[in-house]
């Protein structure tokens, strides 16, 4: 789903991240009294009414320099307004309005985009008066919040949900398999994509960095239609010089998002990085399925052993996703382009396979006959049933007496038994456990 995108931005210390750990549910932001302590932006996924959206926490703040201060904030709010359909401009309540918030007011106010301005800390109705003085700010009605109490936040989300733009709350069509290809700048992303459609669609060059945005290219192959959804690339922070390419990477993650399939593209000159890793993770915690496809393999210098050792460090490097094949392939000569091709039909077989009830018992059964479930205080973990509740990917429900006696290993144990009879090639393996009686 192509997913709205919802900016926090706002001085320091006037609870950006609180609110931003609020809006998302979980605590991912860090957040302390001091100014500046939210050194990087910080993506996660918020969810309202059944609209899904990323959500961006602003920082990047250095608390001992004024004029670096001021500079880095609108920095920030530059890059929000690129990048939001929503922006989120957070002021102090108990503070009152100062200078800095009325030139990111002037900032936000020239840009044209939709902009809430957050209240926060006013968790008193002895203190809901001093909301007044930020009229002067020109951005319509400010709204009271408390994000460390999370008073006000539903409001708050309702407002937020009005503005996103109804195209970026559809879907593709169902018939078409999603595939976006991540990775570091300069892997060879857009040369592969040009080399499946044999045709220069996306600029090529060796500047990294070149593909700025996330590119929707269709394309059908056989009986199949797909949509390839190139992307800018993710590197390291540090290495991050243009402003342009800081909210390239928002993109990237939508675009990771909006797909199915991810083709982690690593460049066989360099192995695998630990930005590499990064990527994979954010795309195997979304639930996507992966093929690792190495590129530049036609540069390699090789002996008889080359080609094992290479892929024994892969699976050494990102034994997370060890459920991932690897392919090596040259986008420039187009060696085992074709394979890769296949790979994405067998991977996209594989994220919608659904196990029936019978079957799946019957696994889970011989499973628990050769290796017991763990116990504890004279207390052991029985399974009663389990069943498949949803594809893309494939999730399933089991039913146990005491959930917490259901060790991380066990049920890496469970999903290898489960793969050993249908293999799941390219896709990860969910799975959710309830007790007896538990809604």
């Amino acid at each position: 789903m192509n997913r709205a995108v919802v900016c926090i931005v706002g001085r320091p210390n006037v609870g950006k991240s609180t609110l931003f750990n609020k809006i998302v549910g979980k605590r991912i932001a860090i957040t302390e009294d001091t100014p500046g302590v939210t050194r990087d932006r910080i993506y996660a996924e918020g969810e309202w009414l059944g609209k899904y959206f990323t959500v961006i926490d602003t920082g990047g703040l250095e608390p001992d320099n004024e004029e670096i201060i001021m500079k880095n904030i609108k920095r920030q709010a530059e890059i929000a307004i690129d990048t939001a359909d929503v922006i989120l401009f957070v002021v102090d309540g108990l503070e009152g309005l100062n200078d800095t918030d009325k030139e990111i007011g002037n900032m936000l106010r020239k840009s044209g985009k939709n902009v809430i301005v957050a209240c926060n800390k006013i968790d008193n109705a002895n203190f809901k008066n001093q909301v007044y003085e930020f009229y002067e700010l020109g951005l319509g009605e400010p709204m009271i919040i408390s994000g460390e109490q999370g008073l006000g936040i539903g409001d708050l989300l309702d407002e937020i949900v009005k503005y996103f733009p109804k195209d970026k709350d559809t879907d593709y069509d169902e018939d078409l398999i999603k595939v976006s290809l991540i990775g570091k700048p300069n892997v060879g992303k857009s040369s592969l994509i040009n080399n499946i459609l044999g045709e220069d669609r996306v600029i090529v060059t060796n500047i990294p960095g070149t593909t700025r945005d996330a590119i929707d290219t269709y394309f059908n192959y056989g009986d199949n239609r797909y949509v390839f959804i190139d992307t800018a690339g993710l590197r390291r922070k540090r290495s991050i010089y243009e402003e342009v390419e800081r909210y390239s990477v928002i993109r990237t993650l939508t675009a990771v998002d909006r797909s199915d399939i991810c083709i982690l593209v690593i460049d066989a000159t360099e192995g695998v990085t630990e930005q590499d890793t990064k990527i994979a993770g954010y795309a195997h915690d979304n639930g996507k399925a992966i093929i690792i496809a190495i590129n530049k393999w036609d540069l390699v210098k090789k002996d008889t052993n080359t080609h094992l050792e290479f892929e024994k460090e892969i699976r050494r490097v990102l034994g997370f996703i060890a459920y991932a094949p690897i392919v090596f392939i040259s986008a420039l000569t187009g060696q085992r382009v074709d394979k890769l091709l296949e790979l994405i039909n067998v991977v996209n077989n594989n994220y919608n396979l659904r196990i029936s009830t019978g079957v799946l018992n019957d696994i889970i059964n011989e499973a628990v006959l050769m290796n017991q479930p763990p116990s504890d205080k004279g207390k052991r973990a029985k399974i009663y049933y389990g069943t498949q509740v949803s594809v893309r990917p494939p999730k399933f429900l089991i039913f146990v007496n005491y959930k917490e006696l259901m060790h991380f290993s066990y049920v890496r144990y469970l999903e290898n038994q489960i793969r050993n009879h249908f293999g799941f090639i390219g896709t990860p393996i969910q799975f959710e456990f309830k007790q007896k009686g538990e809604k």
